[in-house]
């Protein structure tokens, strides 16, 4: 065993680029898990920065000078993140709070709906599940309304760091934009210069994750605005919390666009009961879906990422469970990192072909 452990080591620690690559990816992960809380607002203006470089990078090929395009776009995107915080926010807090105030009611609709089951299927359900299962549904949603308010006074009583945050992150997110040559190359300075095998990973994850990240974003404006457009004709309750909730799910592959269905069809269901309005609801936020998955994902992914759905469905668990949304967010540029990691790793088998492969 020993033998083998030495023998392996050999083959692929006695390059020093393979050694570089180790000790980064360490580094890296390690920095991001011990030290994530202390330099969040450092990783949140890298993680921007870096999604907003792509229109830098435009507007300089349109001849702009560094500092101009990085101006152009922090203004623009400044502007955005000033509506959100003064528009978007506060409606979706009053409509939160809207919809766990009108709550007690939809759960009494829901309790006279239950109550009729044992009437109709004896067999299957008795009238102690039914009072059962509603005690624990309101149980539920009473933890829940309790956790949002709960979260809401935190917020207050960290209002400074709040504050703080909003003043360092876009600080830090234009000299990010700004500087980014210099600071590249000063990060540079610290690496030896046979680096190949690293920056064949950096070139190979620089590219996937730039194009996932910001065609993610794309998708999820798009998805946000197409819902709330088609359930404000509707007429449906929540339509901004709601169009919100589905644009944001679509960071969860495969299981994000069924857990946004569920308050769609809750809501529409207290609202328009067992009805042809409801159906449509239901119908055109299917539809959403579809499109979603069959034109826009196909058009904005094309071949960015090459993974099988089981590996994107443990990315989202392994490193959501590390690192929250972020985490979840990243999952699948982080799951493309493993393969461009694998791919630039010295094989074994590879080598052993060039060592027994006849002279010509």
């Amino acid at each position: 065993m020993i033998k083998f452990l030495k023998d392996w080591y050999q083959r692929h620690f006695t390059d020093p680029q393979v050694v570089l690559l180790a000790v980064l990816l360490i580094l890296g992960f390690a920095v991001v898990l011990f030290a994530g809380k202390i330099l969040a607002p450092l990783l949140a203006a890298i993680v921007i920065a870096y999604l907003l470089d792509g229109a830098v990078v435009r507007l300089e090929h349109w001849k702009l000078p560094r500092w101009l395009a990085s101006t152009i776009v922090f203004i623009i995107f400044s502007i955005l993140f000033a509506a959100i915080l003064i528009w978007l926010i506060p409606l979706l807090s009053r409509q939160l709070v809207q919809f766990f105030t009108e709550v007690p009611n939809m759960i009494g609709e829901g309790q006279k709906l239950l109550l009729q089951l044992p009437e109709k299927y004896p067999d299957f359900i008795s009238d102690e599940e039914v009072t059962a299962l509603i005690s624990q549904f309101r149980g539920q949603v009473a933890d829940m309304g309790q956790k949002v308010v709960s979260t809401s006074f935190a917020s207050v009583l960290n209002i400074i760091t709040v504050l703080v945050y909003l003043v360092l992150v876009p600080v830090l997110i234009f000299f990010l934009l700004k500087d980014k040559p210099k600071i590249l190359n000063w990060a540079g300075g610290f690496l030896p210069r046979d680096r190949g095998l690293a920056m064949q990973v950096w070139n190979e994850m620089n590219a996937k994750i730039a194009s996932y990240a910001r065609g993610k974003f794309v998708e999820i404006i798009i998805v946000w605005v197409v819902s709330y457009i088609t359930f404000t004709l509707f007429n449906l309750n929540y339509a901004m919390l709601l169009s919100v909730t589905i644009g944001l799910s679509v960071i969860i592959p495969y299981v994000g666009a069924a857990a946004a269905g569920i308050p769609v069809l809750f809501i529409s269901y207290f609202q328009f009961g067992l009805s042809m309005p409801m159906l449509y609801v239901v119908a055109a936020y299917a539809v959403i879906q579809f499109l979603d998955g069959n034109v826009l994902i196909p058009v904005l992914f094309s071949e960015v990422v090459n993974l099988h759905p089981v590996a994107i469905i443990a990315a989202v668990l392994i490193f959501g469970g590390i690192w929250g949304l972020w985490g979840i967010f990243f999952a699948i540029p982080l799951a493309t990192l493993v393969q461009a990691v694998l791919n630039a790793w010295p094989n074994d088998l590879v080598e052993t072909e060039k060592i027994t492969a006849p002279a010509d």
